[in-house]
């Protein structure tokens, strides 16, 4: 029997995946083990494969078999919707030439080896020139995408469909005051707890002991991932049965990396939860980052910083690191919860990290449009932070050049960050109003929890809008009410 025209759009579509997910291979390697010197013919090899993924998602053969699709009027509802999607997703990758493609990623192989040169020594102008360059990229596409208001809306869409900037400038802006005012009182109120509290010597070899063996307990299997070493922590999808977790360790705090790993196995779980055999469709990807980030920040917050975790778990860790046992619960949580203004965002604790994605919500905005000039971003930086923060970061290197997302060419993006922690704090509401999985979360079991997740957002896929997601598992659409309280609750009242 010949197949049908959706069997073989899908075919297609999985022969796109195949170069894309080699091309992810090479870029996982370039972080953690590739030696220095491959980093030219690094880059031409990601370059050729990028620009042949993209010359099979936007040639005639893909069209064609589009069409055919189309044409087929399929009724079953997922298949239905990877057509739909395929075929918004051709319409926006045929816009982009093939040039621009194989030219973004070859920039961006250089790019992120200037950002390590650049934050090691806190020199800007080392990578202000690929910065300029990758901006230059990002307008192209944006003015070859199209966009309704502004290209921020363009760039936005790639990361949470059918969501615009305006939308979440407003909802930043009414959050903001809110968010400024948490952030004081818990500030104010950490200043009476101990701030070394838990320093320490952890051996990095006890820490990845504890790291895989709390990450193996809410249900991540290293028989499909694991988890190495960077300067950045991250978790990238290799194939449909390889994800990669990655962290960096402080041998003087081991909740540095813990919570790292936390954070990237709920990612991890996301991405192991997804439909395998639709590995490469619309209905076997992430549905948005905002989704995303949602699965990283409720397991790390709502599940790794709560007490019945660690209720679980502080006596496996003293039995790892023994000066521990001298720290009871209440105040090792007290520690874990201590809150201060910090310049790192991926150090800032749940009551201040929020700022530091408004600051870089608006620092990007405002260098797309064309406002801000890349060699004004450090001091457009530190007066933003001067104004959220009070203080002034002392250099680049913890200021305007932590982050690696813009040397990867990933501008458009911060604003997920917090929505995907507005979207965490109401899945994890939502799961425990079934008593038997708050009885479980109570208990430390969080075998309940990842079922449910696995039902209402992992299996989904990408076949539904983030909108969608949400108001299917939980009965509305992002609401930030749900945050604030989880906020309020563990850092102010």
């Amino acid at each position: 029997m010949p197949a049908s025209a959706y069997d073989q759009l899908c075919d297609h579509v999985r022969e796109v995946a195949l170069l894309a997910s080699t091309e992810s291979i090479l870029s996982w390697d370039q972080e953690t083990f590739m030696p220095a010197k491959a980093l030219p013919f690094r880059a031409r090899q990601m370059s050729w494969l990028s620009g042949r993924a993209h010359a099979l998602a936007t040639g005639r053969m893909m069209q064609k078999l589009i069409h055919q699709a189309q044409a087929a009027r399929i009724r079953q509802p997922v298949q239905a919707a990877n057509v739909r999607i395929l075929a918004e997703d051709y319409e926006r990758n045929a816009r982009i030439p093939n040039r621009l493609v194989v030219e973004e990623s070859e920039l961006t192989a250089h790019a992120k080896h200037a950002w390590v040169e650049a934050r090691k020594t806190s020199d800007f102008s080392l990578f202000a020139p690929h910065l300029e360059k990758l901006l230059g990229i990002a307008r192209r596409k944006a003015d070859l995408w199209g966009y309704a208001e502004e290209p921020y809306d363009a760039l936005l869409h790639g990361y949470e469909r059918g969501t615009r900037t305006r939308e979440v400038a407003a909802l930043f802006a009414k959050l903001k005051p809110d968010l400024a005012e948490i952030a004081r009182r818990a500030v104010e109120r950490g200043r009476s707890i101990r701030p070394n509290l838990l320093r320490g010597s952890y051996p990095i070899v006890k820490q990845q002991l504890l790291n895989a063996e709390i990450a193996a307990s809410i249900g991540f299997d290293f028989e499909a991932g694991r988890i190495d070493t960077t300067a950045h922590p991250f978790c990238t999808t290799l194939g449909p049965r390889d994800v990669r977790l990655t962290t960096r360790y402080d041998e003087r705090d081991f909740t540095s990396s813990l919570f790292g790993v936390l954070h990237e196995a709920g990612h991890g779980l996301y991405e192991q939860g997804l439909p395998e055999n639709d590995f490469g469709l619309p209905s076997g990807r992430a549905c948005s980052l905002g989704i995303h980030e949602s699965q990283s920040r409720l397991w790390e917050n709502h599940v790794g910083r709560s007490r019945p975790f660690w209720e679980k778990w502080l006596p496996r860790a003293a039995e790892i690191f023994p000066h521990l046992r001298r720290i009871g619960l209440d105040d090792f949580l007290q520690a874990v919860h201590r809150s201060e203004y910090s310049f790192i965002r991926v150090e800032a604790d749940e009551a201040t990290y929020d700022l530091h994605i408004l600051l870089r919500f608006e620092i990007e905005r405002r260098m797309i449009s064309g406002a801000l000039s890349v060699k004004d971003v450090p001091e457009a930086w530190n007066a933003l932070f001067k104004e959220l923060f009070g203080m002034t970061p002392p250099d680049a290197a913890r200021g305007c050049l932590q982050d690696i997302h813009w040397s990867m060419g990933g501008l458009g993006y911060f604003a997920t960050y917090t929505l995907g922690n507005l979207n965490a704090a109401q899945l994890f509401a939502s799961a425990r109003k079934q008593r038997r999985i708050a009885s479980a979360i109570d208990r430390g079991d969080y075998a309940p929890l990842l079922t449910w997740l696995r039902e209402k957002v992992h299996a989904q896929g990408g076949a539904l809008l983030p909108g969608e997601v949400m108001k299917t598992a939980t009965g509305s659409a992002t609401d930030a009410r749900h945050h604030l309280r989880h906020l309020r609750g563990r850092f102010v009242d």
